[in-house]
């Protein structure tokens, strides 16, 4: 019986998370839960599975979810503040940390499961791409597990050779570890959003309703944008050169309209392997859940005579500006993912509010990166890293007040 705090709870991730684990009560049992805001689903989850902990970081939302279950028998000890992630992730009881918190928010918690050693199922790619050499180095020195929930990234993992995938260890020289492993490269497949067959032209007049339709996904706002963009698609690059320890240049992004092979690898041999299944992130959960077993996740078995024909294509450099900046900020370094993660934040939230336009977003990113040097980052703590990120929002938010004036 494995105990789990899932971070993130009322998010998708979360409640996909859940989903799978209550399929299972004889394999897992939830310690804790974690949101916002979210005082209604926070309230319904914790009827349902009987948390231990929950925790509300909004502190008016901790004493509206404490009021809510007084009726309730043994209710959940009701924890508040940011601060009271980085408790929940690291308990004695917590045998897995589903990290789901959207943003860099989710970067201090994600961290403290690592130092506590935890099996860290990390669906928050800004925690790589802000702070992957800290986080890597942290699981590393404390014997974590980190498994990747992002459906490309978890397809990846189970495509590479099992003796890669129990390497958490940084390798000397960039991806020494997969050459030796006989892997030439890494297919990142991306659905391109709702736009990649729009005129690059009609992309300014984009309103976030028309960024945040999906096609193939239904996610948060945020991370909709992202994809609109593809920076999404630029934070994965970044965070697999982390994940399986590999350069930029080695990895390709590869537009994949029906969202069914996941990501691929190429062997030296020839040999290009494929995860596929249906677009249900129930499936990278259930699979970081149960590695190295396999248990029943809840998603329908994929149909191929149903889905008839499979597409690729290369995503074209003018309708996707940020996903060139990300391999810019991968191929710099250092502090250069922590701006353009910063950055991209401060944008996509201006563009939701209506104060900027679609295309401004990866303006704002480039203009930051412009801006400020790219440094060496400081493997001793996260300070450095947090002022560089506020110095970024800062920055951008110059940017975008400059261009509204």
């Amino acid at each position: 019986m494995k105990g789990i705090a899932v971070l993130g709870s009322t998010g998708s991730i979360g409640v996909s998370t859940l989903d799978v684990v209550e399929r299972h009560p004889e394999r897992f049992r939830v310690v804790a839960l974690a949101a916002h805001r979210s005082v209604e689903l926070m309230l319904e989850q914790c009827r349902r599975v009987h948390p231990s902990f929950a925790v509300m970081v909004d502190a008016a939302a901790a004493a509206a979810l404490r009021e809510a279950l007084c009726d309730m028998d043994s209710p959940p000890q009701v924890l508040c503040g940011a601060e009271a992630l980085e408790t929940v992730a690291a308990l004695p009881e917590v045998d897995y940390v589903m990290a789901a918190i959207v943003g860099a928010a989710g970067l201090m918690s994600s961290l403290a499961a690592a130092r506590a050693g935890k099996r860290l199922l990390l669906a928050n790619k800004e925690a790589l791409v802000v702070a992957g050499a800290i986080l890597m180095r942290a699981a590393q020195d404390n014997c974590a597990t980190l498994l990747p929930i992002d459906s490309e990234h978890n397809a990846i993992f189970q495509c590479l050779p099992p003796n890669r995938q129990l390497d958490g260890a940084r390798a000397s020289e960039p991806d020494r570890g997969l050459r030796h492993s006989g892997v030439e490269r890494i297919l990142l497949t991306a659905s391109g959003g709702p736009f990649r067959d729009a005129p690059a032209e009609s992309l300014a007049a984009v309103t976030p309703e028309q960024a945040c339709a999906h096609p193939n996904w239904s996610m948060g706002p945020k991370i909709s944008v992202d994809s609109a963009t593809m920076m999404n698609k630029g934070l994965e690059v970044i965070e697999a050169c982390w994940l399986f320890d590999t350069a930029p240049d080695r990895i390709q992004v590869v537009i994949h309209h029906q969202s069914v092979i996941h990501s691929m690898v190429q062997y030296n041999d020839g040999s290009v392997l494929a995860q596929l299944g249906n677009p249900d992130m129930r499936t990278p959960i259930a699979h970081a859940l149960a590695w190295p077993e396999r248990i029943q996740a809840g998603v329908e078995p994929l149909d191929l005579f149903n889905i008839a024909r499979l597409d690729f294509e290369p995503p074209a450099p003018e309708r996707f500006p940020c996903l060139r900046l990300a391999y810019r900020a991968a191929a710099d370094g250092g502090t250069a993912p922590v701006v353009m993660n910063a950055a991209n934040e401060v944008a996509v939230a201006a563009f939701l509010d209506r104060r900027i336009g679609f295309t401004d977003i990866g303006a704002v990113v480039e203009r930051t990166l412009d801006a400020l040097p790219v440094e060496s980052v400081d493997l001793s703590g996260l300070e450095h890293v947090l002022e560089v990120d506020r110095i970024a929002r800062t920055e951008a938010e110059q940017c975008i007040a400059r261009d509204v004036a």
